[in-house]
């Protein structure tokens, strides 16, 4: 790091995963001159997560895919990398980041990108040997070394990061339990009908699913650990146990700041923060989406990827604004699936399918009225695009006219 530097022009990210490195790219893609600095807690350069569910974590990727940069380009980018280091406080005041061994950082821009963790559980047990959680690149290896050919795995939590290490588990020749709280996995996120499918989707490839389950305790033999208890006193045998329970975002700097938090931290449509010179990008943000017309907090690779070229051309004082539908993807088995739009629980009046979901081979839209609020194809490519301008239009479209493979996509915007 660069000592006596002036304060002035030098902008400060905060977090080391995608958001950062990507800001870190466009500030100096698009003029920023000055001192630049980025801090990450985390030992490795800025990375890329889905892989450690899905390619890396299968053993298909490399671990250098995952990185955003080659290990050179901060050095010929001029850019500070502070790794393995812990911010303490943000002084908004004094416009200074405290480190965690008490140096000061000053700033004329701040960009907090600093993700989100994984909820821990806090049954009896839970800090026995091989309970796994998965949100580092160290996690992904632990996973991988646990998924062994007849290995048992209980999987709590039938969300995407749950249902991704089951399948990856399966295919590793593991036995999988997987344990989820309401009737079906993924049910809050795609509503019945899409759930089912990934339901079907688990069971034929040899997953228990567990409905409704309850987790008593986890128990262990020497420290590690051996089963888990369920609340109606059945018990599974366990060589590991995934968790993923969901994450919370990474607030605790945004609010002893004095930055608004609510459900992450809050920002215009520009990412500014509630706080001047202060921005967020990421899993961390709580951002106004101007189309939506509502704040939005998005847990998707999409959101790190593309929120920080808005707020780093919002540090350079451009007027830019994050208007992009949320989008994310999986890939489980032979299944490849990619969902644009949103919609909340109880939000949309029905869903309308487009080819064969027992086949698990279509395209749903999510509808409102006659309004496609949002769409997810599985095993049909290259139709994002066309489904992101349909729900752009805002247009009224027939039933029977999105469930006809015949009619193109294309022809159904105005």
């Amino acid at each position: 790091m660069r000592n006596n530097v002036s304060p002035e022009n030098t902008f400060v990210i905060v977090g080391g995963g995608l958001a950062a490195g990507k800001a870190a790219e466009t500030l100096r893609e698009h003029g920023h001159s000055g001192p630049l600095r980025i801090i990450g807690d985390e030992q490795e350069r800025p990375y890329i997560r889905p892989p450690l569910s899905k390619g890396y974590l299968l053993g298909k990727e490399e671990r250098d895919s995952i990185f955003v940069h080659p290990e050179d380009w901060y050095a010929e980018h001029d850019v500070d990398l502070l790794l393995g280091t812990s911010v303490r406080a943000v002084d908004a005041r004094a416009k200074e980041v405290e480190l965690d061994d008490g140096r000061r950082v000053p700033y004329a821009k701040l960009l907090l990108a600093t993700g989100s963790s994984p909820r821990r559980l806090t049954i009896p047990g839970a800090d026995l040997e091989n309970v796994l959680y998965l949100r580092r690149v160290g996690d992904s290896e632990r996973l991988k070394a646990a998924f062994t050919k007849g290995a048992k795995i209980v999987v709590i939590g039938g969300g995407w990061i749950g249902l991704e290490t089951a399948a990856a588990a399966r295919m590793a020749g593991a036995e999988v339990t997987v344990l989820e709280h309401s009737e079906l996995p993924l049910l809050k996120v795609l509503g019945r009908e899409a759930a089912e499918v990934f339901a079907g989707l688990h069971k034929d490839h040899g997953v228990d699913l567990r409905p409704r389950a309850q987790v008593e305790s986890i128990t262990g033999t020497g420290g590690r650990v051996d089963g888990v208890t369920l609340a109606d006193g059945s018990r599974l045998a366990a060589d590991a146990v995934v968790v993923g329970i969901g994450i919370t975002p990474n607030v605790r700097l945004a609010e002893e700041a004095g930055l608004e938090v609510r459900n992450g931290i809050v920002t215009d449509e520009h990412l500014r923060t509630s706080v001047a010179d202060i921005y967020a990008a990421g899993d961390v943000a709580n951002a106004y989406h101007p189309l939506l017309g509502h704040h939005v907090r998005v847990e998707h690779w999409a959101n790190a990827l593309n929120q920080p070229l808005t707020a780093a051309l919002s540090m350079l004082g451009q007027d830019a604004v994050y208007d992009r539908l949320p989008y994310f993807y999986t890939d489980q088995y032979d299944l490849g699936m990619e969902y644009t739009g949103y919609t909340e629980p109880g939000g949309y009046d029905r869903v309308v399918f487009r080819g064969d979901a027992a086949e698990r081979e279509f395209i749903a839209f999510w509808m409102s009225g006659n309004r496609v609020l949002a769409g997810m194809s599985v095993n049909v490519w290259d139709v994002i695009d066309p489904i992101r301008s349909l729900i752009l239009s805002g247009s009224d479209i027939d039933d029977a006219l999105l469930a006809d493979p015949g009619v193109p996509l294309d022809s159904l915007l105005p």
